[in-house]
C-alpha cells in the first residue's frame, strides 16, 4: 500500500527561548494535568525546582523519576509501570537523547501524549517519530517506530548553550549527515523512518539544515566553548534539533547511520558519541558514493572546525582489528537497516573498503 505514499512528519509544535523550564506548565497544561517526568539525573533537581514548581503553580501535578542510562526493553518497562502507579496521563522527557527515546516508547505503550525537553543538542532524536532501543550491553537492537511525533518539543537555548562543547559538537556530527543520507534515499526512493517515500519537503528541510551548519556551526560551537548564546548558536540549535530530525524522518537515513549501527558493536568506541560516530559514518558514505572532492572538503572542514573526531584514533580506537570492522560492515548491510536506501547495491565488502579509505583520507586531512 505504501510503495509510492511520501510524508512528512513533525512534532506538533517546536518551541525554543531561553528560560522554558521554569515555565513549563504553560506548554504542557494543554497536553495533561498528571505528568510522569523521565528526568537526567545531572539535571532532576533542577527540574524538580523550574518545572516542578510551574506545574504545581498551574495547579497540576507531576513524578520526576531518574532515567537509568540506556534505552532498553527494560528501562521502557519500568517507567510504565511506575506512570501506571503515578495516574500520569501525560509523559515527560528531560535529558539527553536516551533519556527523550524512552520518554517517546513509555508514552507510546501507555497511548499517552509527550512532552520532550532535550538538555543537549547532540542527536536529532526530541523531533522524531522513533526510539533507538538498545540491548543491556549498549550494542544497538532495533529501531521502535511511533504512529506519531512528540506532542511538543521544548528547545531551551540557555540549557542547551550551557551543556558540554562536545555535546553540542556532536549534535552537530549527526546533523551533517541529514542531508546527505536525504538526499541518497531520494535517489533511491528509498524508506524515510515514518516507513514511506522521502518527500520534496524532507529534502528540502535536510538540504536547509547542510546550508545552516555551513554558515553557522564553527561561530556556534566556539560561543558554546564559552557558554554563551549567539544568534549563531540559536540558528545551529534549530538545525541540529529540528531540521535535522525533520529531515531525517521525512527525508530518510541511509550509509551514514547503519555504518553507526555496526560501530555500536566495537567496544573500543563505547565512550564515543552518537554523533562523533555517525560523523564518521558519513565520510564512509561519502567514500561509499565518490563524491566530489570540493564536498568532501567541506564536511571535514565543518568537522575540524568544530573540533569532532576525525579518524578512527580520535574516536577511540587504538588498534585496527580488521576482522572487527569487517564485523562492522557485515551489521551496516543487515537486513532493514538503512544502508538499503543507498542508490545502488552495496555490499560488506564496499562498506569495509569505504571505511579503510575515508580513515586514510581522514588522516591526510587531520594533519593540515
Amino acid at each position: 500500500m505504501k510503495n509510492n505514499v511520501k510524508s512528512i512528519t513533525s512534532p506538533k509544535k517546536y518551541i525554543t527561548g531561553k528560560g522554558l523550564l521554569a515555565s513549563f506548565n504553560e506548554y504542557m497544561q494543554f497536553f495533561g494535568d498528571s505528568a510522569y517526568i523521565v528526568c537526567d539525573e545531572f539535571i532532576l533537581e533542577r527540574a524538580r525546582q523550574e518545572a516542578g514548581k510551574s506545574i504545581e503553580e498551574g495547579g497540576n501535578k507531576a513524578v520526576f523519576e531518574k532515567f537509568n542510562y540506556e534505552c532498553t526493553k527494560e528501562e521502557i518497562n519500568r517507567h510504565r509501570e511506575l506512570a501506571r502507579q503515578a495516574g500520569a496521563n501525560i509523559i515527560v522527557g528531560i535529558g539527553g537523547g536516551k533519556t527523550l527515546d524512552t520518554a517517546k516508547a513509555t508514552a507510546y505503550y501507555e497511548k499517552l501524549p509527550v512532552v520532550i525537553f532535550p538538555t543537549i543538542a547532540s542527536t536529532d532524536a526530541p523531533c522524531t517519530a522513533l526510539a533507538v532501543i538498545y540491548k543491556k550491553d549498549g550494542s544497538f537492537d532495533e529501531y521502535l517506530f511511533l504512529p506519531s511525533n512528540p506532542d511538543i518539543v521544548l528547545a531551551d537555548t540557555g540549557i542547551l548553550a550551557a551543556a558540554p562543547p562536545r555535546f553540542f559538537a556532536a549534535g552537530i556530527g549527526d546533523a551533517l549527515a541529514t542531508y546527505f543520507e536525504a538526499r541518497a534515499c531520494y535517489q533511491s526512493f528509498g524508506d524515510n523512518l515514518a516507513l514511506m517515500k522521502p518527500s520534496t519537503t524532507g529534502l528540502g528541510l535536510a538540504r536547509l539544515c547542510y546550508e545552516t551548519l555551513i554558515e553557522n556551526a564553527v561561530k556556534a560551537q566556539r560561543a558554546v566553548e564559552q557558554g554563551v548564546a549567539t544568534k549563531a548558536v540559536e540558528d545551529t540549535i534549530e538545525a541540529t534539533i529540528y531540521l535535522s530530525g525533520v529531515g531525517a524522518e521525512s527525508g530518510g537515513l541511509a550509509a551514514a547511520h547503519a555504518i553507526h549501527n555496526g560501530m555500536t558493536a566495537v567496544p573500543s568506541l563505547h565512550k564515543a558519541q552518537h554523533g562523533e560516530k555517525v560523523t564518521f559514518g558519513l565520510l564512509a558514505q561519502l567514500v561509499l558514493e565518490n563524491a566530489p572532492k570540493e564536498e568532501l572538503e567541506t564536511v571535514i572542514g565543518i568537522v575540524k572546525g568544530v573540533g569532532l573526531p576525525l579518524t578512527l584514533k580520535d574516536l577511540g580506537v587504538t588498534k585496527f582489528v580488521e576482522e572487527e570492522w569487517r564485523q562492522v560492515a557485515e551489521a551496516a548491510c543487515a537486513e532493514g537497516d538503512t544502508m538499503g536506501n543507498m542508490p545502488f547495491p552495496v555490499t560488506p565488502d564496499d562498506v569495509y573498503s569505504a571505511i579503510v579509505a575515508a580513515n586514510a583520507i581522514a588522516e591526510a586531512y587531520r594533519g593540515e
